[in-house]
């Protein structure tokens, strides 16, 4: 048995979210305040210690609370949490959640259990209210309903969980209200919840005594104490020292007996005084014991604070979990069937490395010395390293997305998240031209990639695919000059090549990150396509397979280069591909029309000035006639000695900031796709794809 699936309705940013999970480890991706904590924070209030606030309900909840109208049908709205598990009916676990099933025709491998905070009484929660806040001569109150549900203990007293069993059926799902005392009975019977948090402070060098993980390894050995061997074992140690230090204080207190003796102190009819030794194991292990770190060549010892954050990290989080293991396998009477740990942001102080390999070693923690028959937990890591996500399969990973929802009885939009599973992440089937690639093969690239190149993607307000290394390596420098907005963005850079982001653009689609495509128009000779043009030369056609994916159509240069911004601007407002197109450019005293075929080639008609005064170069003269000029610069740019990488380190060390100094202009064609961007995501929110 595991748990298969949660949902989670009304709570902070989740307005109506599923999120399924994998039977040994599922990953949590997703920007800052995208809903990865909100989402533990849900289950741990209903299935943990932490209590509700008001402020847990949904912008639009509280919205509706402080709406409500006791007169009106409408209730008032709840917070709740679905919970579905995967059943073997042929196991003896089906006993344990029979009573979960409300008829003999359901799909009994998957049962659910609903917990719902709800009000327990809405007419006494009105009279409460009104008594506090009551209509004031203007119509109004002094406080919200919102306000009175804030103050201490209100929420606690007027709104109470209440449980349902869930189960499938031809006509959806079926809820059944169940007994308060049972339902909770029934969950705790059915899963065991543990969080190992981000905030572990670990780190505290100012106090006088820096033992967190001294304390880690003290809980850890008292519950092992529980065991009968090893608590035999340790009061027999105990009380040999306590023998010792009785023997101690009797030497060491002999002369301030004999003084207490002259003073008539006992007298021959009392008892004589004895200092004992009274250590338990218990109280000498949690107050008596420290961690130490020994060098193995000098026998060294330091105090636990004196050690790497990042160590003291791994070892604290591995002691937890373990802990939280033994602690469910040592449960005799009523075991939860199922356990989830949820751990936080594992990658707090940990190289990259150690982060890569963080899931496989706990679970070796989790494995060794245990029965292959005994249970597992599930364990739930929630990240923003893409390090982490190296070691884990794509179709594990949940990425939770920001998004503005609609609010039906508003009609205003707030601020909300949304969850996908990259398990139901699909590629289309490529084909373009002679190009033909399947959906098995599409992700299988994608895949790779993303391992390859420890992709931060999923942490990303946007994605900018590149054509190579110079459009990367100028692309920060180009933000600074076109678009400043960016610089306040987070950006993901992925270089993909020209045959390459078509396949990206199906899973940027499904993520829902908009992104900016900047490629090559890669002019070549129409009669033969292995043979690059001038973009100029009547008949000449793109060779590249990401523009003639994106503007199915026509090939034609000529075609391309007349499209307006707008058509750029493509997935509903999510994408915008830039290529080269015409330019009329001053040049020599005159206009003329110069088109590039490649960034480097357009870089240098756009910048034309400073290669002729020699500020900037490309290992040619600059002639002064313009036709030249342009048969100078193609046929530099081809030839195979012509190396960008250089080109673009030149070009970054040319320090435009120097007083005079006449700064390089971004290329037309990156400097429009980089505005749209900057736009797109100061103006024009992602829209979420479910009514509030």
């Amino acid at each position: 048995m595991y748990l298969k699936k949660v949902a989670i309705r009304n709570f902070r940013r989740l307005k109506d979210i599923s999120i399924d999970f994998e039977g040994k480890e599922t990953v949590f991706v997703g920007p800052n305040n995208s809903g990865k904590t909100s989402a533990t924070a849900a289950i741990r209030s209903f299935l943990s210690s932490r209590d509700f606030k008001v402020h847990d309900f949904s912008l639009c909840s509280l919205t509706a609370i402080n709406a409500y109208d006791p007169d009106s049908p409408t209730p008032l709205p709840c917070i709740q949490l679905d919970l579905w598990f995967h059943i073997d009916p042929d196991a003896i676990e089906f006993g344990t959640v029979f009573a979960l099933a409300t008829g003999l025709d359901g799909d009994f491998t998957e049962l659910g259990i609903r917990c719902s905070l709800e009000v327990a009484d809405a007419g006494e929660l009105w009279a409460k209210y009104d008594q506090t806040f009551p209509v004031k001569a203007d119509g109004r109150r002094k406080k919200t309903l919102v306000d009175f549900l804030a103050l201490e203990g209100n929420l606690k007293a007027h709104f109470k969980t209440q449980y349902y069993s869930l189960n499938n059926s031809a006509t959806g799902v079926v809820s059944t209200s169940l007994d308060p005392s049972e339902g909770k009975k029934t969950l705790r019977s059915l899963l065991r919840v543990d969080f190992v948090d981000a905030q572990r402070n670990i780190d505290d060098e100012n106090a006088t005594r820096s033992n967190k993980l001294s304390e880690a390894f003290a809980a850890y050995y008292q519950r092992n104490l529980e065991q009968a061997e090893a608590a035999e074992g340790a009061v027999a140690v105990i009380e040999q020292n306590n023998q010792n230090l009785t023997d101690h204080y009797q030497q060491h207190f002999q002369p301030l007996m004999g003084i207490i003796e002259d003073l008539g102190l006992p007298s021959h009819n009392d008892r004589a005084m004895k200092v004992v030794s009274t250590l338990s194991s218990e109280v000498a292990l949690r107050g008596s014991s420290e961690l130490f770190y020994v060098d193995a060549s000098s026998s060294h010892e330091l105090p636990e604070a004196y050690n790497g954050l990042g160590f003291k990290n791994l070892v604290f989080m591995a002691i937890q979990i373990d802990n939280f293991y033994k602690q469910w396998l040592a449960t005799e009477e009523n075991r939860p069937l199922c356990q989830m740990i949820f751990v936080e942001e594992p990658e707090v102080h940990l190289h990259a490395q150690v982060q890569q390999t963080f899931i496989k070693q706990m679970w070796k923690v989790l494995t060794q010395g245990a029965c292959a028959d005994e249970s597992r937990p599930q364990l739930t890591v929630t990240t923003h390293s893409s390090h982490v996500l190296d070691a884990v399969d794509f179709s594990k990973i949940r990425y939770f997305r920001r998004v503005d929802l609609n609010d039906v009885g508003t009609g205003s939009t707030y601020p909300g998240s949304i969850v996908k599973s990259l398990k139901e992440f699909r590629p289309d089937e490529i084909k373009v031209g002679n190009i033909e690639v399947s959906a098995d093969e599409a992700l299988a690239f994608l895949k790779k990639y993303l391992r390859l190149t420890h992709c931060d993607l999923f942490f990303a307000d946007a994605v900018v695919l590149v054509e190579g290394a110079v459009e990367k390596l100028l692309l920060p420098k180009m933000i600074d000059l076109s678009a400043g907005g960016l610089n306040s963005k987070y950006l993901t850079v992925l270089e993909v090549g020209g045959a390459y982001s078509m396949r990206f653009s199906k899973l940027m689609d499904f993520l829902g990150v908009p992104y900016l495509i900047i490629t090559d128009i890669d002019s070549v000779n129409p009669a033969d396509n292995r043979k690059g043009c001038k973009a100029t030369e009547a008949g000449a056609v793109t060779s590249n397979a990401s523009i003639k994916y994106f503007f199915a159509g026509s090939d034609l240069v000529s075609d391309l280069t007349t499209k307006a911004d707008v058509d750029h601007i493509q997935a509903d407002n999510m994408r915008f591909v830039a290529y080269q197109k015409k330019l009329e450019i001053e040049y020599g005293g005159a206009v003329h029309s110069f088109h590039g075929r490649t960034l480097e080639e357009t870089f240098v008609y756009e910048n034309h000035e400073l290669f002729s005064s020699g500020a900037l170069s490309i290992g040619k003269r600059i002639p002064a006639d313009a036709a030249e000029f342009h048969d100078v610069v193609w046929k530099r740019i081809k030839s195979s000695t012509f190396k960008k990488t250089e080109f673009a380190m030149d070009v970054l060390a040319r320090d435009s900031n120097v007083e005079g100094a006449v700064p390089w202009k971004v290329p037309q064609y990156i400097a429009v796709g980089l505005r749209w961007l900057e736009g797109r995501l100061n103006d024009q929110p992602v829209k979420g794809e479910q009514n509030a």
